[in-house]
C-alpha cells in the first residue's frame, strides 16, 4: 500500500459546535451538513465528539427529554482516539479497528484540524475494503434500519418536516415524528 498521510484526506470542514450548544442544535447542524457526528471543540480544543448513536442513546434513555434543555457536553463522548496529520492512512485504519470507530479526529499541536473517516480512506485507497468489512457491516445494518421504514416499526431519528429527533413513522413517503403528524391530520 502507498504511503498517504491522514492530513491529505482528512476533511477540513468538519462540524464542530460549543460545549454549551444543545442536543436539538446538534441534531439540526447534522442534518443540515449530513454527517452523522460533531465535534464539541472550545478555542479549537478537543473536548469531545457527539453522533447521532449518542442522540439516539440520549433519547431512549430519557423519555420525553427535551432536547433543547440537554447540552451536547452532557452526552459527548469524551474519552477519544485521535490521529495526528503526519500518520499514513494505514495507521488510521489500524486505529480504527482496535477502538472500533469510524472516524478519527486530527490533531496538529493540541488543537482540532480535520476529521478522517473511514469513508475518507476507501475513497482513496477502495483495496482496503476487506481489512474494513467488520466496521463496514455496522454502517451497512444502520443503512438497513432506515431502509425498512417502510415497515410498521416505528424508527428513530431526525424528522423530515422540523428535524426533531423523536420516533418516526413514514407518512407519504416522509419520516415523520408523532408532532407533525398530528398537524398534517
Amino acid at each position: 500500500m502507498r504511503r498517504i498521510a491522514v492530513g491529505d484526506i482528512m476533511t477540513r470542514n468538519f462540524v464542530s459546535l460549543k460545549p454549551g450548544s444543545t442536543l436539538h442544535e446538534c441534531a439540526k447542524a447534522m442534518a443540515k451538513e449530513r454527517v452523522n457526528s460533531v465535534l464539541v471543540t472550545e478555542n479549537k480544543r478537543l473536548l469531545g465528539i457527539v453522533t447521532s448513536r449518542d442522540i439516539l442513546w440520549a433519547i431512549t434513555k430519557r423519555p420525553g427529554i427535551d432536547l433543547k434543555k440537554i447540552s451536547v457536553s452532557q452526552i459527548a463522548t469524551k474519552k477519544l482516539a485521535v490521529i495526528k496529520p503526519s500518520a499514513d492512512i494505514s495507521q488510521a485504519l489500524r486505529k480504527m479497528q482496535m477502538v472500533n470507530f469510524r472516524r478519527l479526529p486530527v490533531l496538529s499541536k493540541d488543537k482540532v484540524i480535520g476529521v478522517v473517516t473511514l469513508k475518507d480512506i476507501l475513497a482513496i485507497e477502495p483495496s482496503l475494503y476487506e481489512e474494513t468489512r467488520s466496521l463496514l457491516d455496522d454502517v451497512r445494518e444502520e443503512r438497513n434500519k432506515i431502509n425498512n421504514a417502510d415497515s410498521e416499526w416505528p424508527l428513530e431519528g431526525m424528522c423530515e418536516n422540523c428535524g426533531a429527533f423523536s420516533e418516526l413513522l413514514k407518512v407519504e413517503g416522509t419520516l415523520l415524528c408523532a408532532d407533525c403528524r398530528e398537524e398534517m391530520y
